[in-house]
């Protein structure tokens, strides 16, 4: 009996459904030197056998290698179920060591690998190295790995040499907590994830008209009135972090090689200080709080001494909280300002930051005033020429990208998405990756791009799952463009890594957006 045709389609369609899953799906694909996120600078593939992990491996490491060794160990013990000893000397190794003469290639964040069937050898200039060096082992093990109960599997990584190293030395991602309080723990998840892609500062935004997040010693109702029940969008979202806390979430973050970042928005975005402190206002009259999103109404007042009394504890504060080289002023939609004014706060304001240790850091507006030669400027425009900006690059300043129609992580990702806004546009996986930071501000040279950075404003982000949806997966695009070079950047490679990399993030219960265009497996 010859089959119909009828018959010969559903044959057909049973048998891609078998190879690819389901629609828009496909198992996943074998596991290369090249299958990472962030792609490495440098591969090459060998035809010898990959490296097993088994009950009889063990960790070598010493000296500052060996708190990363440790680390490593505890990632492979819930799902290989192995021991993995951590120990000065060893065979079926897998050895981590510091370069006892620095590699300038690597710098500080650079690493080799190198596998064959005997074992592995992981080297660095500095633990930060080794840090990226086991986020690269992790990706090239299966993707059990992410278990926390023992799988059975062939925990196998493939042969070869990987040299890498950061294409920009700040690779960044923003968490609001001012429109909506994101506790300890939830920040703590988010910085587990963000390490694995090697992004290695966090911007923590803690201030805004709808909520102050961060407890700041003289000033006690910023907290109490500015953080309590009933601030943050909707009136949904209170709460702040103790200076202990903060110190906690600094000391986490480091473990993981990650820095804190801590933003304090002025001389505008300060309802909810002005709420808590009248004398912050130019009529000493407390404006109503606000919950809406609406932004550019507030002010400091920057003719009045109290204005750089409190700019200067906080600033003071935030600084010794803080052991990373920046402190983010903010300084954006100052609308309320009068230009004039808003220039004179950045000339007396931007300074304090260096006169306690730390280096100024700003939205682009900041560029208007001659003291951003010496800052960081966040450039966040949705256009590619700001005059001031390239003026600032060309007295000294460094620019981190964060253009918000391709970096910013609370746009929709189209306009059928649940959560997030749209005014800069909708921002699909492949926009955030196709563009280049290096060349993007017109007239702002290469050499001045500090790196890149996704901020995530809070507005429609309601609980930890709102946060992981808007963030992932462009973050990981975004990460890519700040570590790998520009000569690697290829979207069908990127895609098809990315599809790839969706069953980890499903075994951790990362919930993820999965976008129409990428193949998940």
């Amino acid at each position: 009996m010859r089959p119909t045709k009828a018959g010969l389609i559903v044959v057909a369609a049973l048998l891609l459904t078998a190879l690819t899953g389901s629609a828009g799906h496909r198992p996943p694909p074998a596991t290369t030197l090249g299958s990472v996120i962030p792609v490495p600078a440098q591969v090459v593939p060998s035809r010898a056998a990959p490296f097993e992990i088994t009950a009889s491996t063990v960790i070598v490491a010493a000296g500052a290698a060996r708190p990363v060794a440790d680390r490593l160990a505890a990632t492979l013990r819930p799902a290989t179920g192995f021991p993995l000893p951590v120990r000065p000397i060893g065979t079926a190794a897998i050895e981590l060591r510091l370069n006892a003469t620095a590699d300038p290639w690597f710098g500080d964040e650079g690493y080799q690998l190198e596998i064959d069937t005997t074992g592995v050898a992981l080297r660095a200039n500095r633990p930060a190295g080794l840090f990226a060096g086991l986020q690269t082992v992790r990706q090239l093990l299966p993707p059990a790995v992410e278990a926390l109960s023992v799988r059975q599997e062939h925990w196998t990584i493939p042969a070869g040499v990987i040299r890498d190293r950061p294409r920009y030395a700040y690779r960044g991602a923003m968490l609001d907590l001012a429109r909506h309080f994101h506790p300890p723990a939830d920040v703590k998840r988010f910085i587990d994830e963000i390490s694995r892609f090697k992004i290695n500062y966090l911007h923590l935004h803690l201030a805004d008209d709808q909520g102050w997040r961060i407890a700041i010693d003289g000033w006690p109702r910023l907290t109490t009135v500015g953080g309590g029940p009933g601030t943050g969008v909707r009136g949904i979202g209170g709460g702040f972090l103790t200076q202990e806390q903060y110190r906690d979430l600094v000391r986490y973050a480091a473990d993981r090689y990650v820095t804190i970042v801590p933003e304090i928005d002025m001389p505008g975005h300060v309802n909810a200080a002005q709420v808590a402190y009248p004398e912050l206002t130019c009529d000493g009259v407390a404006p109503r709080p606000r919950i809406d999103i609406r932004v550019g109404y507030s002010s400091l007042c920057t003719g009045k001494e109290i204005t750089y009394r409190f700019a200067e504890d906080v600033i003071r504060q935030l600084a010794a909280l803080t052991p990373g080289p920046y402190l983010h002023l903010g300084g954006d939609e100052a609308m309320s300002t009068p230009h004039a004014d808003y220039v004179a706060f950045e000339q007396r304001v931007l300074p304090l930051v260096a006169k306690y240790g730390k280096t100024a850091y700003g939205w682009h507006e900041i560029a208007a005033a001659p003291a951003a030669a010496d800052a960081v400027i966040q450039y966040w425009a949705v256009t590619r020429d700001r005059p001031a900006v390239v003026a600032a690059a060309g007295a000294g300043a460094k620019v981190v990208l964060s253009p918000a129609d391709r970096a910013y992580l609370d746009m929709q990702y189209d306009l059928l998405t649940p959560g997030g806004l749209h005014w800069a546009g909708t921002i699909e996986v492949r926009t955030a990756y196709d563009w280049d930071p290096g060349g993007w501000a017109r007239g702002v040279p290469a050499s001045a791009v500090l790196g890149v950075e996704a901020p995530l404003w809070s507005e429609t982000l309601r609980d930890y799952g709102d946060v992981e949806f808007q963030a992932f997966p462009r973050l990981a695009a975004i990460a890519e463009l700040g570590w790998s070079p520009w000569e690697t950047h290829d979207w069908i490679s990127f895609r098809d890594r990315l599809g790839a990399y969706g069953e980890r993030w499903t075994r951790r219960g990362v919930h993820f957006y999965r976008s129409p265009q990428v193949r998940w497996s």
